[in-house]
């Protein structure tokens, strides 16, 4: 037994000694995890004014200090100048969530409970990290917020105010989705890009499409492209698969299907077609 660990041992090590993807990945620096994920709560109390206003300006100094650690001191205070302008589009995004959503009693109650709010405020304090050089950070934020709410946002996506996702789970954005202000999307969505066989030749490139104000898109619609452009005021149906520009203020949905209805008691019987 003690030769076999010895083995698995020496193998492991002689492993680390080589140039693969792990053991370069154990090189390269990277933020604690767990310390990104407190800053982020910490950000996060700051924005929906979880801090009593006497106590504001002493969290903001602790805050300061935690983000110096993580980033030096010009990009903690650089991080610091973004939060007015975070905390004006989240308070945005909770109106669109409220104007949106029939069922939504209380701001309270979204700020509480609805996974948009979780997934979208997290990726505006990300993307203020992704902007100020900081990716690693910015990942770890947004994938803490995906495995919460199973809405995955790229930080490098550029989304803008009065955005709401509406349930929620299975949401993607890609890193160069443009979105603009006034957007509403469903569960399912995905902006994605198409699979390329030059991996990471496409780096820098434009992958994903633009969607302009005033947007909405109905669940499992899917929208692939850098050169896609949906045009302002668009309504894209349930199911669509997009994969071209189409002009402002139009209607997109698949032809309706065809419900077949059988009468299982009755075997012999004729099935009844009925269109929807």
């Amino acid at each position: 037994m003690e030769n076999d660990i010895d083995r698995i041992a020496a193998h492991l090590a002689a492993q680390r000694d080589q140039s693969d993807a792990l053991a370069q990945s154990a090189r390269e620096a990277c933020p604690d995890p767990e310390r990104v994920r407190e800053v982020l709560e910490r950000l996060r109390a700051l924005v929906f004014d979880r801090t009593s206003t006497r106590q504001l300006r002493s969290d903001l100094e602790v805050v300061q200090g935690m983000l110096a650690a993580l980033m030096g001191r010009e990009g903690a205070s650089r991080m610091i100048d973004k939060l007015p302008d975070i905390r004006h589009c989240v308070s945005m995004d909770l109106q669109a969530a409220f104007d949106g959503d029939p069922a939504a009693n209380t701001y309270a109650e979204i700020v509480a409970s609805y996974p948009s709010t979780i997934a979208v405020s997290t990726y505006r304090i990300a993307h203020a990290f992704y902007e100020l050089g900081q990716a690693v950070i910015a990942r770890i934020m947004s994938e803490e917020a995906h495995s919460r709410t199973g809405i995955d946002i790229h930080p490098g996506a550029n989304i803008g105010c009065h955005f709401f996702i509406d349930h929620g789970t299975g949401v993607v954005i890609g890193e160069t989705t443009h979105i603009g202000n006034r957007v509403k999307l469903y569960h399912g969505v995905t902006l994605g890009a198409f699979s390329n066989r030059g991996g990471r030749r496409d780096v820098g490139r434009k992958r994903h499409p633009t969607i302009e104000d005033d947007v909405t898109i109905y669940p499992n619609a899917t929208i692939l492209g850098g050169e896609t452009t949906v045009g302002r005021q668009c309504v894209v149906g349930g199911n669509v698969w997009l994969t071209h520009s189409i002009p402002a203020g139009t209607r997109v949905a698949i032809e309706e299907p065809k419900l077949q209805v059988r009468t299982t008691n009755q075997p012999d019987e004729p099935s009844c077609d009925y269109d929807l």
